[in-house]
């Protein structure tokens, strides 16, 4: 006998309630393996992965790209040989009990995060079927208005912008896809587009809108909350200090050019990370959070470094756990992997939880200064402005003269709650004395 088992949408952390379908990664047909990758999903956080909890045959896809679903809905049917299990007791844990305990023998899978391999995302091909018995549906049309559509994000994006409806296209794509040229011609034909075969296929001017409404959904509402919950809940302060790093740069080619940094990403923003940790173990409430309902400051002993990383989906937050401990090269290394991460949009929810203060490195866009906001429930966020070669004054009296240096001006928000003018200033002007001064973060 054949068991169709239903998948529902788990919370894959943090809470959250509901996750939006990115990209189905198996149609109704194909036969996937125990954590093989089903979907992509976007939490409030990030993009993140599902992987099949059964093995079996694909029957039915119940949400469909770019739509919205509550945690616990079912997603996707998979017809498996192996016997229904005992339904579990209703609890708190009964969705990770019947999807956990479906196989006998199975590893329990951590729903999210199961193995990934490369080819995992290719189609199985009708060859390699498990021996299930289902009935056999009639051939149909790959897309169908009750059914999802299967395209590129791109092409759903222009589908929109022109607005063609996707399920009403015949698809000339392999495997059933609906193309580019797919959409191109339906807006053509409603004469929204250019027909001349001369002209190149795309959107012509007067066919984009006035005005696109773009939803607030996943990382973008996360982060769209937060900001006004941390920008009228903590009393912000922000100071600024323009500053010559000239000898930071300096010791960043020195370091760069050593055997035991070969192959590791040495970035400026390295040795900044480095220096506002030291200054933060000199200033330590800078570490610290508020506790409204005890009122009380605690104050934390390991520092989680957060550096804000902007991404096609929205701003993320993920952080190093204890910074102040990794030495220059693994803080490097540290930074460099979780940049890559974030703009794969592969940051997992638990990376962004747990943060103690921020670095903001809007200088990547050109920008000189800015006023960041704190990340909820920390303290402290140093916004890093460009490096550039500025005309400084150096020297003293009748040495005293213009040079072409290297420049950059920091920008510390602080909770005035938690600390003081005084705590901010010191720790903001200690953080730029180790970037003027390197040597100085020794003592």
């Amino acid at each position: 006998m054949t068991n169709i088992q239903q998948f529902n949408l788990p919370d894959v952390g943090e809470g959250l309630t509901e996750a939006e379908i990115v990209t189905w990664l198996v149609a109704p047909g194909d036969v996937v393996e125990v954590n093989q990758t089903l979907v992509e999903i976007e939490t409030a956080k990030s993009l993140v992965e599902l992987p099949s909890p059964f093995a079996g045959e694909v029957i039915e896809l119940h949400a469909a790209e770019g739509t919205t679903v509550d945690v616990g809905t079912p997603i996707i049917s998979i017809a498996t040989a192996a016997p229904a299990p005992e339904k579990a007791p209703t609890s708190p844990s009964g969705q990770a009990a019947e999807q956990g305990d479906a196989h006998v023998g199975e590893p329990k899978l951590l729903v999210g995060y199961g193995a990934k391999e490369t080819s995992s995302r290719r189609r199985r091909s009708a060859s390699r079927q498990l021996p299930v018995e289902r009935p056999v549906p009639p051939a149909a049309p790959a897309a169908s208005p009750s059914g999802p559509v299967r395209t590129k994000p791109p092409v759903r994006k222009l589908a929109k912008v022109l607005g063609i409806d996707l399920a009403a296209l015949t698809p000339t794509g392999p495997g059933g896809i609906v193309t580019r040229a797919d959409v191109l011609d339906a807006a053509s034909t409603d004469g929204a587009a250019p027909t001349a075969p001369d002209v190149d296929r795309t959107i012509a001017t007067d066919a984009v809108p006035a005005e696109i409404r773009i939803p607030i959904k996943g990382v973008r509402k996360h982060t769209a909350a937060a900001m006004v919950s941390s920008a009228f809940t903590a009393p912000h302060v922000t100071e600024f200090v323009t500053l010559d790093i000239t000898a930071t740069m300096e010791l960043r080619d020195r370091v760069a050019a050593r055997r035991d940094f070969e192959g590791v990403k040495l970035s400026p923003l390295c040795f900044i990370a480095k220096a506002f940790l030291r200054a933060i173990e000199r200033t330590p409430s800078a570490n610290s959070r508020w506790d409204e309902a005890a009122q009380e400051i605690v104050q934390l002993r390991e520092i989680n470094l957060g550096i804000a990383a902007a991404t096609p989906r929205g701003l993320v937050v993920p952080n190093i756990r204890s910074a102040q401990r990794l030495s220059l090269a693994e803080l490097a290394t540290a930074i460099a992997d979780l940049a890559a991460t974030a703009r794969s949009g592969k940051t997992p929810p638990e990376a962004m939880a747990d943060g103690t203060v921020t670095i903001s490195n809007f200088g990547v866009f050109g920008v000189d200064t800015g006023t960041p906001i704190l990340n909820p429930g920390e303290t402290a966020i140093l916004g890093v402005g460009t490096i550039s070669r500025q005309p400084w004054v150096v020297g003293e009296g009748a040495d005293e003269r213009l040079e072409p240096r290297w420049v950059t001006t920091l920008a510390l928000s602080f909770d005035h709650r938690v600390m003081d003018g005084q705590q901010g200033s010191e720790l903001l002007a200690d953080t730029a004395a180790f970037l003027r001064d390197p040597a100085l973060a020794t003592l």
